[in-house]
């Protein structure tokens, strides 16, 4: 198969990697892999595990970004591609348009995937528009069928985003040198109990909440201290934020680190992780499952895609939306407890992610 992917960029988040984890799939079965977008960081990797990179901006959110139909249509009629994949809204308006007015008998397949819950309006109905529709988490499907009735049940699947065990194995510890090294940097986390609160600092994360939850936990103790991975995109909200912590007397308790390209080891020195998203539902926790393969507990808010992977994977670490008591109850149990998290049975994991798309595309090809 010949199979087209297009998205805004290849920068860092989710909707990158799923794309490049998808990619590398498609070259290792033995089929040609074709990435669209802007660029980025990740076009190099890109590029060297095999799939080729189409430099076109089709994210910018603008009219005049429809200006670039026709052409996408000429190229698809060049390239002439089984599938294509569109992974978000913009880009999948130019490609449905481009797409919609050629031939049906030659044009690829259009398919769609949902990753997150997008403001309800006409300009989000694109990604119900794919002849299939990839939902990432039964909680995003729920999400579209319930917003889009036009959208056909029956050409919606989920397939959940996976991690790879291998990148975050059951007991990983960093190296003697990059514990050295990290505690060198951020001093006031040694010899406490730490606290991860990973993701882009934007206000539906919960960080305001966060800030809460430190406050009353060092009501109880101060033997703790706040990994806040992650940048503010517009760098505004990371300003309430700071404001926030220091007129609740809390400086000494928060580290912002900023992007990391750490993870494993952060999750590794961590006792406990927070996922405090209360408003916009995650469409899938992969921080969550990510920390839980290395066995730190997390404990979160039972909302959307997080409380669908905590009850499949560590019901334990559910609490209730918007409870400060109970997540710090869920802390302090976690901090009394001697060792991590077993997981038996992980469905979130790569290989099946995978696999279901690729038999997806195989599926529909023309």
């Amino acid at each position: 198969m010949k199979v087209v992917q297009v998205l805004p960029a290849l920068e860092l988040g989710g909707v990158e990697r799923g794309t490049l984890e998808v990619a590398r799939g498609l070259v290792a079965a033995g089929h040609e892999s074709i990435v669209v977008s802007a660029g980025g960081r990740l076009v190099e990797q890109l590029e060297r595990e095999g799939s080729r990179h189409v430099q076109w901006g089709l994210g910018k959110k603008s009219l005049l970004t429809l200006l670039q139909v026709a052409g996408f249509r000429r190229w698809l009629a060049e390239e002439k591609p089984d599938i294509v994949h569109v992974r978000s809204r913009m880009p999948a308006w130019v490609v449905w348009l481009a797409w919609r007015k050629m031939d049906p008998a030659t044009r690829p397949r259009f398919i769609t995937t949902l990753h997150g819950m997008h403001s309800v309006n006409r300009y989000s109905a694109i990604m119900g528009k794919g002849e299939r529709v990839i939902a990432v988490s039964e909680t995003a499907k729920r999400y579209l069928l319930d917003n889009y009735p036009e959208v056909d049940p029956a050409k919606v699947t989920v397939i959940h985003r996976g991690i790879d065990p291998e990148e975050f194995p059951r007991g990983y510890q960093p190296t003697e040198e990059w514990k050295t090294r990290f505690f060198d940097e951020c001093p006031q986390a040694l010899n406490k109990h730490l606290i991860c609160f990973p993701g882009r600092i934007t206000r539906w994360k919960g960080h305001l909440d966060l800030v809460k939850v430190v406050a009353t936990l060092s009501q109880q103790r101060q033997d703790f201290h706040v990994l806040i991975v992650g940048s503010d995109p517009k760098n505004k909200f990371i300003h309430e934020v700071k404001a926030a912590i220091s007129a609740a007397g809390l400086n000494e308790y928060f580290s912002f680190l900023g992007t990391r390209s750490d993870m494993k080891e952060l999750y590794a020195i961590s006792d406990v992780m927070l996922s405090l998203t209360s408003t916009t539902a995650e469409a899938f926790g992969r921080t969550v499952v990510e920390c839980l393969s290395i066995g730190t507990p997390v404990v979160g808010y039972a909302h959307g895609a997080v409380a669908e992977t905590l009850g499949a994977i560590y019901p334990e670490g559910r609490a209730v939306t918007g409870d400060i008591p109970d997540i710090v109850r869920s802390i302090e149990g976690v901090f009394h407890k001697s060792k991590g998290v077993g997981l038996k049975n992980n469905p979130f994991v790569l290989d099946h992610m995978i696999t279901s798309t690729l038999e997806i595309y195989s599926n529909y090809r023309m």
